[in-house]
């Protein structure tokens, strides 16, 4: 194993080379760089989130998935099924502020990720990754108003919708797609499915990146649903495996990290990037990320529980898992402008066990 590499498993270490599709990693029974990407170190939170110490602060959500979080402290939530958009404020209810047009909610797909603008005081733009009729696909709107296409024919599937956008610190939005089941896609680089995308806020390819013209960040990708940047502005994404090895990548233009080729580690000696850590499809799953300080926090779906890591100089090390089976599926984490950790369950999503109160967003304030 490349060095520097650790493996966050249980089980044997052996690395699995695999071709062609399967159903999704979450429940497998059931259906060289070119270019460099200039960025400024986003600001981080001082603290770390006290992990013991959770506060309920919504519940009787449907399937939350994106959230993102205004200037003000408060959350806008997306909810998959309902296609609705939900302002989350600790100490009050829920309040719906925004019904997104055109959401065809099946499988996996719906109403997935959600960015807030990086000009939202000036232009109040909410940004949302939604599974419609004919393909998956980017829109814009102002809370209350008539939403325009960003960027489209992202394909779609029942499972492998990707979905996670954000905003990266260099003002360009960052787009985590899936292969929707068809693998081959992943290394074809005229497709955008199985890939990360870097696209302006009006969704052409943001200049710099590694081919001129194409929104293509980096390939080889199965199913991204976790975006997050350091302090040092370097970027870090989740990724379903199939059914083996889930993995943590950091990711760096033009890149290939090896689906359907290689699944895990074990690609370097073919020209692949091999991933930070690995573990389980069984122990993990994983949705979204979120990073605070040194920590990366990985919410795990079906494998039920928050894990850490350690980042420094690039690699990520000493994983250890928390809230094993407390609250069921997790799928989003982010950390908010106090330095809280906000997690969303997903227990409401036709796979999990629903408890009293699913779904639920917890809050973890900063130490």
């Amino acid at each position: 194993m490349t060095t520097g590499r650790r493996r966050a498993v249980l089980g044997a270490a052996l690395v699995v080379a695999l071709a062609g599709t399967a159903c999704a990693s979450d429940e497998p029974d059931r259906s060289a760089p070119t270019a460099a990407v200039s960025s400024t170190a986003p600001s981080t939170p001082t603290g770390s989130p006290a992990l013991g110490s959770a506060e309920e602060i919504a519940r009787g959500l449907d399937v939350p998935w994106g959230l993102a979080f205004l200037p003000d402290g408060a959350a806008l939530v997306a909810e998959r099924d309902s296609g609705r958009v939900q302002r989350v404020t600790p100490g009050r209810a829920p309040e719906p502020v925004h019904q997104v047009s055109g959401v065809v909610a099946r499988g996996e797909g719906g109403l997935l990720g959600l960015a807030v603008a990086a000009d939202y005081a000036e232009t109040r733009y909410v940004y949302a990754y939604l599974t419609a009729a004919d393909d998956n696909r980017i829109v814009r709107f102002r809370p209350g108003e008539p939403q325009e296409l960003v960027y489209g024919g992202i394909a779609k599937a029942g499972n492998h919708n990707g979905g996670r956008i954000a905003f990266g610190p260099d003002g360009m939005l960052y787009v985590g797609t899936g292969d929707a089941a068809e693998s081959a896609r992943s290394q074809d680089p005229a497709s955008p499915n199985g890939k990360i995308l870097r696209l302006t806020p009006e969704g052409a390819p943001a200049p710099g990146n590694p081919t001129p013209g194409s929104p293509v960040l980096s390939l080889g990708h199965r199913n991204v649903q976790g975006l997050a940047w350091d302090r040092a502005g370097t970027l870090y994404a989740a990724e379903f495996g199939q059914n083996r090895w889930d993995e943590l990548n950091r990711i760096e233009p033009g890149r290939n990290y090896g689906w359907p080729v290689v699944e895990g580690a074990g690609g370097a000696d073919r020209g692949f990037t091999e991933p930070l850590l690995t573990w389980t499809t069984a122990e993990s799953s994983p949705s979204g990320i979120a990073i605070a300080g040194d920590t990366v926090y990985v919410a795990a779906l079906r494998g039920e529980r928050l894990w850490t890591a350690t980042l420094s100089a690039g690699d990520a090390t000493n994983p250890v898992d928390f809230l094993r089976e407390s609250y069921g599926r997790l799928r989003t984490v982010a950390v908010a402008p106090d330095g809280a950790l906000w997690l969303t369950t997903s227990n409401t999503d036709g796979r999990g066990d629903v408890r009293a109160g699913d779904d639920r967003i917890l809050r973890f304030p900063a130490r």
